[in-house]
């Protein structure tokens, strides 16, 4: 009897623990809170599209226009210069660069002159008594014949029969030998081209100059160029005639000029293309490094946006009906911080900056609204 009697007290208490659990577990469980998503408050811009002049901004170095290496034809000692022969010295057109000795060579051409004169002097007698209509023509020529000045044209045939004697007597070929000297001799002096300034001497008054040798460069200082290179992307955007605005590095100097030649040819290495740009500044140097802005042509229906807005290359940010949303643009230019779209329909609201953790489908409300 005191066996059955413990026996159901142990079942009474294992069932009364059972029940005890189970009521402690039920009254534990907490309740799930409503799931409510709350909306982030976002800045939109309201797109409004309309013309935009593209702006493209490189940079590159300065040279001048005019500019010529100077080389020597002839040799000869440097003698002398109008001016102290060095770098930064001003000439002015026509003004003499540099003349090389040339005695030895001036009488080999005064020889050749004086063989060329009796030539001429030995067929007057034929030409008085067999071409009497040709002989005042050839008098005339040989009276003004000089010894110190240039040798002036033969006069001009008037029939083979005076081709013929005139070219049987070897005038034409002593006339072309010695006006071929008279070229070279020419060349023993150099003059200033055009007014300019001296950037680079290389010979000293007394050094023997060479054929072939460099002497210096000279160029005018008054007309300048910056070539610049543009990716070929670009090109459509430009034309001969477009303005340009260059600044040098770390100065508020600005230079103004325009677009004068677009390089037909892209280059293989960074299919670029170059252009050049022409301006005109006493400030400026041959050498100097400018940043170009250059205002290309203009592009229609489209709006400017932060680069920072341009999600997966060609989507933006939408607000519509309460709910991000992407929507596809094509972008059609860009620029360090800005890029120029098409696409984007007029009235549409569009983030005006960038929203952490946004996605397609996220709830938003607008905080404020402007103007594209």
């Amino acid at each position: 009897m005191r066996k059955i009697i413990l026996s159901v007290l142990g079942v009474l208490v294992i069932v009364l623990a059972i029940f005890v659990a189970k009521f402690i577990i039920d009254s534990n469980v907490k309740e799930k809170p409503e799931n409510l998503q709350l909306e982030k408050p976002v800045v939109v811009q309201t797109v409004k599209n309309r013309t935009i002049p593209v702006q493209l901004t490189t940079n590159g170095t300065v040279s001048a226009l005019n500019k010529f290496e100077i080389f020597a034809e002839v040799e000869g000692v440097f003698l002398k210069s109008s001016k102290n022969f060095r770098a930064g010295q001003y000439y002015r057109k026509g003004e003499l660069l540099l003349q090389i000795n040339d005695r030895e060579f001036t009488a080999n051409v005064q020889s050749v002159k004086s063989s060329l004169f009796s030539s001429l002097s030995s067929i007057m007698p034929d030409l008085r008594l067999d071409y009497p209509d040709i002989y005042p023509k050839w008098k005339a020529y040989l009276d003004e014949f000089s010894m110190k000045s240039s040798t002036p044209e033969l006069p001009e045939f008037e029939n083979n029969k005076e081709r013929y004697f005139i070219t049987g007597r070897n005038i034409l070929s002593d006339y072309y030998t010695l006006k071929n000297l008279e070229e070279r001799l020419s060349k023993f002096n150099l003059r200033a081209p055009f007014d300019g300034v001296l950037t680079e001497a290389l010979v000293n008054e007394g050094t023997l100059v060479r054929p072939g040798q460099k002497l210096g460069e000279f160029i005018d200082p008054s007309v300048f160029e910056l070539m610049i290179a543009l990716k070929q992307e670009y090109i459509k955007f430009i034309d001969v005639g477009n303005k340009v605005e260059m600044h040098p590095l770390n100065q508020d100097e600005t230079f103004e000029g325009e677009i004068t030649r677009i390089n037909a040819q892209i280059d293989q290495s960074s299919q670029s293309v170059q252009v050049f740009i022409r301006f005109k500044n006493e400030d400026a140097k041959e050498g100097m490094y400018l940043e170009a802005i250059v205002t290309a042509n203009e592009i229609e229906n489209s709006v400017q946006i932060p680069r920072e807005l341009i999600i997966n290359t060609s989507e933006v940010y939408a607000v519509e009906d309460g709910l991000l949303k992407l929507i596809t643009i094509n972008p059609v230019h860009f620029n360090k911080e800005q890029v120029i779209v098409k696409g984007i329909p007029d009235g549409t609201k569009i983030l005006s900056g960038v929203v952490p953790g946004a996605y397609s489908g996220m709830k938003v409300s607008i905080e404020k609204e402007e103007s594209l």
